[in-house]
């Protein structure tokens, strides 16, 4: 069965300049979503949300805008944003595990509360004629609480409703729920797709496998860590390309060098660099020894010396999953 493969949008990772980067070196990946727009309170876009969501910056890529929002208002407003864009799909959060998040009754704490949901879906379709999709957990707490949210989910015509198969006090640890996962596909008359620990090309195939029903995939942690996932699950191989190491080298200097320009000063670029390299380490044949060697680089200089070291010892192992 033919399958899509979307990138999971991952908040401080998978902006413009990230996708722009992945596409063009990697592939594979079909539909990007963009990390979520926050309003806080205030009817009005941060620049930030703003650049990443213009049509110059995404030219190349297929992407869908989302919001994270408990706010009717506040939903409506992002809606007719991304619309004077161009963006016919809003995505609705309701994924989001991170306890200053859902403490404000967002994310995967909004699951619990069906009502809430259906207020904003209500206003959502009654004023815009956004395409609505949704991005979700089990639930909060448990995973009982997506199966009480459906039938108020199943009042309305979504897109489709992705599901990452933990709850959010999960945050990122503990296996997923397959059979919890399986128990939604029968309970709800709306498309699902699935998300979660895909980080391998086998990993993939056990989903696919599993779920028979479901054709759309999204990778979000394991395409971080290896950005060669989605085009091998795609082209059906395990085999890395023979110069992995040097695409990865530009791949990384292209990102380095954009973040460089955006953020000022070193320590913001570390932090930034040191975010990805907690991933990208796990695809090295050493993942502790390379991120502690990153994390030591004190200045520009020191991070590029590492980066060369790790790249140049990786090329000599000719390391792979």
């Amino acid at each position: 069965m033919a399958f899509t493969l979307l990138s999971s949008p991952l908040q401080g990772f998978t902006d413009y300049r990230f996708r722009n980067a992945f596409n063009h070196y990697f592939g594979g990946i079909d539909t990007f979503y963009a990390p979520y727009i926050r309003l806080n309170g205030k009817l009005k876009i941060k620049q930030s949300y703003q650049n990443d969501l213009l049509p110059e910056n995404n030219s190349t890529l297929e992407v869908i805008p989302q919001v994270i929002t408990n706010d009717p208002d506040e939903f409506i407003y992002v809606a007719q944003y991304v619309q004077s864009l161009g963006y016919k799909e809003l995505n609705w959060n309701l994924g989001c595990p991170y306890p200053m998040v859902t403490k404000s009754g967002m994310g995967s704490g909004l699951i619990c509360n069906p009502n809430k949901i259906n207020e904003v879906l209500h206003r959502a379709h009654n004023e815009t004629d956004i395409l609505v999709s949704m991005k979700m957990r089990m639930g909060y707490d448990n995973a009982e609480e997506i199966l009480d949210a459906f039938p108020i989910l199943d009042r309305y015509p979504l897109k489709n409703i992705a599901i990452h198969a933990r709850i959010g006090k999960q945050l990122y640890t503990g296996p997923v729920n397959l059979d919890a996962f399986e128990k939604c596909i029968s309970s709800t008359k709306h498309k699902l797709y699935y998300n979660g620990d895909i980080t391998s090309v086998s990993a993939f195939k056990a989903m696919e496998e599993r779920f028979p029903s479901i054709d759309h995939f999204m990778i979000g942690r394991g395409l971080i860590a290896d950005p060669f996932l989605p085009s091998m699950i795609k082209n059906n191989t395990t085999e890395y390309p023979k110069n992995r190491w040097s695409i990865f080298s530009e791949f990384h200097d292209t990102i380095y060098e954009q973040y460089d320009d955006y953020l000022s000063g070193p320590t913001p670029i570390k932090m930034k660099m040191l975010g990805f390299w907690e991933f990208f380490s796990q695809s090295t044949s050493n993942p502790q020894k390379t991120y502690k060697a990153i994390k030591k680089a004190a200045n520009p200089i020191k991070y590029r010396q590492a980066v060369s070291q790790i790249l140049n010892t990786e090329m000599k192992v000719g390391s792979s999953f």
